[in-house]
This record gives structure tokens, sequence and C-alpha cells, in this order.
């Protein structure tokens, strides 16, 4: 683990809870290797090394802990605590859960997908530093301006119908890391808990909660695999990324 500047300490949370049904594998997409390593343990990889970062909780399905405790267990990240537990009915419930087993003194938690194993270090590093530069805001997320046209769509008839089209220079695509002040999410989670709400990711959350999320820029690569054809692409990514490395 290297020591972050400021002494901030941060604790990651890993969703991987998914069943894969999507993808069309039974036992979770994030056992779907990617030369050679599974997913997850891409997706885990970047935090190993990321200044302040003392704890690292995997969050998956309950049937999936006992293999995904031996799968990152091959691998362990140096200097750093790692943790399974299996996560609940719904996405925000298992992220819930792994802020539950982070130590209270973290200052920053960062949520990430199991499901993106392009992230590179810098990123996250770049989303760290964004939010420890503004006092005011209790969160930085990772998106890229949106590059296709969208619609609003409504039902007609049993069909389809184009409502109208909105200005895509307001919309962003958002992924993850996402990062908070750890209070911050805490009582986001805990007030969308009490009030029955569900969030589409954790800065909706916090931005429910009347906390300011900055964005940041990232590259349109850092990949969600979804469906089966992601992984082919993921793939064809990471090893481009080794040929430069070697280059």
């Amino acid at each position: 683990m290297l020591a972050s500047p400021s002494g901030t300490r941060i604790g990651v949370v890993i969703a991987a809870g998914g069943t894969g049904s999507r993808f069309g594998r039974a036992e979770g997409k994030q056992f779907a290797l990617l030369m050679g390593r599974p997913m997850v343990a891409w997706a885990v990889e970047p935090f190993a090394s990321l200044a302040g970062v003392v704890e690292i909780v995997v969050v998956c399905h309950p049937r999936h802990c006992d293999a995904y405790a031996r799968q990152l267990g091959a691998t362990p990240p140096p200097g750093v605590a790692i943790q399974v537990l299996g996560g609940g009915d719904s996405r925000q419930a298992s992220v819930a859960r792994g802020l539950e087993a982070l130590t209270p003194e973290c200052d920053l938690v960062i949520v990430h997908d199991g499901a993106r194993p392009l992230l590179q270090r810098a990123l996250a590093q770049k989303a760290v530093d964004t939010l420890l530069a503004d006092e005011d805001a209790a969160g930085a997320i990772v998106g890229h301006p949106s590059v296709d046209t969208l619609k609003r769509v409504g039902v007609r008839d049993g069909g389809w119908r184009v409502l109208d089209t909105p200005d895509r220079t307001q919309f962003w695509a958002v992924q993850t890391p996402q990062v908070f002040r750890a209070p911050a999410l805490r009582a986001a989670h805990r007030s969308a808990a009490e009030d029955g709400f569900e969030g589409t990711d954790d800065s909706s959350l916090v931005e429910r909660s009347g906390g300011v999320v900055l964005m940041v820029e990232g590259p349109r690569d850092n990949l969600k695999v979804t469906h089966a054809e992601d992984l082919a692409i993921a793939e064809a990514v990471l090893r481009v990324r080794a040929e430069e490395a070697e280059a």
C-alpha cells in the first residue's frame, strides 16, 4: 500500500453480486477469465496499490463467497486487508453491507463495479484527488459525455413512441469508481433505507441527501462487462495495453 500524502484513509467496496443472468453464466460473470485471470481480480487490482487504501471489501452473491475468497486469495494485495462477504437483495443493499464491514476510521469510500475490469489506477487517483481538492463536495464520480442522440420514449398501443429529443450536451454516461466522503455516503444509505428509496447508483443517494457530487471525465474503454460479447472487447483492450507496456 502507498501512503496517502494527506493521510487520508480509504476503504473500497467492490460490488460483485450480480447473478450473471444477462451474461449467460450461472456462476456469475466475475469468474469469467480475462487473459487467464478472473474478471473480479482485474477489478480489485487497481486499488491494491492506490495511495491511502487500507481495506477492500468484495460483496458478492452469498453462495459464491468461498469461491471469491479462493480466487482473490491466490493473489492477495500486499499491505491491504481484503474480505469477501455476501450481499443483499439489490446492489444498493449489497453496497450498504460493504459499508458496514469497512472500518469506521475510513475517511473516503470508493465504490466500484466488479464487472469493470479495465479501470486503471490513475483514473481512480484522479477521482480521489478531485474530491479532496473541494472541501464542499461529498463525492466525485467517473463518467464521459454522451456521444449518442438520446430519445425520451413512452408506450403507445403496445409499442414504443418517441416523446422528445433532449439536449445530449447535458447528459453524461456514468461509470465507476465513485468516491465519497465516508460520513456522507453512510448517511445517504441510511436515509435511503429508511425511506425505501432505491437509486440507480450510489451517487444518486448522495445527491438525494443534498450532497455535491463532482464529475471526472474518464475513458470510454472503462466498460462494464454485461453481455458475453463484452468479454471479447475487454480482453482486446487488455492485450493492447500489454503490448504497449512491452513496446
